[in-house]
This record gives C-alpha cells, sequence and structure tokens, in this order.
C-alpha cells in the first residue's frame, strides 16, 4: 500500500507523519500521532467528537482524508487548547459550569467553542448554538455549555482574537 509523508504543525509542533492518502485524518490524529483526546463517535460527520481546526476552520476528521491535508497545516486538537490562555480559559469555565459530565463530546465541544471564540462573534444563545451545529451532547444538555462559553467570552485574551 502507497504511503505518503505530511508535515504539519499539530498543537503548536512541527510533526511529520507517514499514513495511506485515504486514511480518515482521525486515525491519524488517534494512532499515528497517539492523540487520542479527539474522538470517534458517529463516523458519518453528524456528531461533532471528532472536530479538530486546520488552519483556523473546524472540520470533522471522521469525514476527511488525511492525504487531503496539505503539507505546513496548521491542525489544533483538544490537547491543543491547553496550550493557549483561551484555550485553558475554556476549559476552565466548562468545568466551572458543569459543562463537561461523560466527557465524550466535549473534546470537539471544545474546539467549537474555541473556534468561535476566536471570531469574537457577539455572544448571544443563538451565535454560540449556531457555532456548536453538528456538534451533539446527550448528558450535560446545551444550556451549561451556553453558560460557559458566556462566561470565557467576557475574559478572551484579545491576542487570542483572529483579525478578519
Amino acid at each position: 500500500m502507497k504511503k505518503i509523508t505530511r508535515t504539519w504543525i499539530i498543537n503548536g509542533e512541527e510533526r511529520s507523519v507517514e499514513f495511506p492518502p485515504a486514511r480518515r485524518l482521525l486515525d491519524v490524529l488517534r494512532e499515528n500521532l497517539v492523540l487520542t483526546g479527539t474522538k470517534e463517535g458517529c463516523g458519518e460527520g453528524e456528531c461533532g467528537a471528532c472536530t479538530v481546526m486546520i488552519d483556523g476552520e473546524i472540520v470533522v476528521s471522521c469525514l476527511l482524508a488525511a492525504g487531503q491535508v496539505r503539507d505546513g497545516s496548521e491542525i489544533l486538537t483538544v490537547e491543543g487548547l491547553e496550550r493557549t490562555p483561551g484555550g485553558r480559559l475554556l476549559q476552565n469555565a466548562y468545568l466551572e459550569k458543569g459543562a463537561a459530565q461523560c466527557g465524550f463530546c466535549i473534546p470537539g465541544m471544545l474546539v467549537s467553542s474555541y473556534a468561535f471564540l476566536r471570531r469574537r462573534p457577539d455572544i448571544t444563545d443563538a451565535s454560540i448554538k449556531d457555532a456548536h451545529a453538528g456538534n451533539i451532547c446527550r448528558c450535560t444538555g446545551y444550556i451549561k455549555i451556553i453558560d460557559a462559553v458566556k462566561a470565557a467570552a467576557e475574559r478572551w485574551p484579545a491576542d487570542e482574537v483572529v483579525k478578519s
């Protein structure tokens, strides 16, 4: 089986990995790179458990062939949030507001929340719900997640706002 090598910036570190080009990004992250915080829920792109950021955009990694991710791309997984002030703030807000229960959906929810807050949109219940469309939570429900995002937004670091 033919393999390719890609070099990506993953959670702030340059990493090279070899894999068959059609292999799902989710599998490359979890198995090749041992970044197991990204979860597989449905395998169909409908639950959001596998959400990551690539070059600032959220994607569901279970639907993306890793070979489609170009060399030099920046990939942020839930493990990388700990390396950013906003990511730590967001994780703490989820804990403070009781937005994390079983933990299965939380990696995707956190990455989606982080991407949303980086854009500094109007913070409303509706805008937060829209930003998390495609992420399913069966334990907590969405009210506590919305409360956590609002709490993080109040203290969001200015240097983590994306200039558009």
